[in-house]
């Protein structure tokens, strides 16, 4: 049997960008067509029910990825310049821009979309935080997996990229407890971030030769 060239396999971080990409186009389909009940279900079963001290925590919560993305750039860099670690400062420079990167994209894919929120076209969803007309994707979980990725790609340790994953996840699940996001503004949020992290080590790789 003829084997296949080893430059024919796509590489790793390729077929991460790939399958991104992929999951990102099928998910704005979904969410542009007319069936959405599952969305709406499941963001009914997060959103119902009043616990005060919860939804504050929530709001908490959400509102801390605005500290939470220069911190985490100033960190891996100051880590680097502890180190005298060349890699880890360009690292987070690369955090910077793979940050920027998402947010510019995933705000810009909100005004070409323009999907209200969801306590706009159904009532019973409990708006509990402040925010814009647009919906899709989330933006605070876009802040919170593109520092996450930045993270998890710098570091490359599990120790790391677990802690940074989870505390992103609960940014997500935040926005729909406050009723301010569908379960598919969320996933989308993420894909972007997590995508957008990829894509700007890949491109640092190609840059550089490597």
């Amino acid at each position: 049997m003829r084997q296949i060239p080893n430059h024919v396999h796509m590489h790793p971080s390729n077929r991460i960008i790939t399958r991104v990409c992929l999951l990102f186009l099928a998910l704005l389909g979904w969410i542009c067509s007319p069936a959405q009940s599952t969305d709406l279900q499941l963001l009914r079963n997060i959103n119902r029910g009043e616990y005060p001290g919860w939804d504050k925590g929530m709001k908490g919560l959400s509102f801390s990825v605005y500290g939470a993305m220069p911190l985490s750039v100033a960190g891996i860099w100051y880590y680097g310049h502890q180190k005298k670690d060349p890699v880890m400062m360009r690292n987070a420079y690369k955090s910077a821009v793979s940050i920027g990167f998402a947010l510019i994209t995933s705000t810009t894919i909100k005004m070409v979309v323009k999907r209200k929120r969801p306590f706009v076209d159904h009532p019973e969803i409990i708006q509990r935080d402040k925010v814009g007309p647009l919906s899709f994707p989330s933006g605070h979980t876009t802040s919170a997996f593109a520092t996450a990725t930045a993270l998890s790609l710098s570091a490359k340790s599990w120790k790391v990229a677990l802690p940074a994953y989870l505390y992103a996840s609960a940014v997500g699940y935040s926005r729909m407890r406050l009723g301010v996001h569908y379960p598919s503004d969320v996933l989308g949020g993420m894909v972007i971030g997590i995508g957008a992290g990829f894509l700007t080590w890949k491109l640092d790789q190609v840059i550089n030769g490597k």
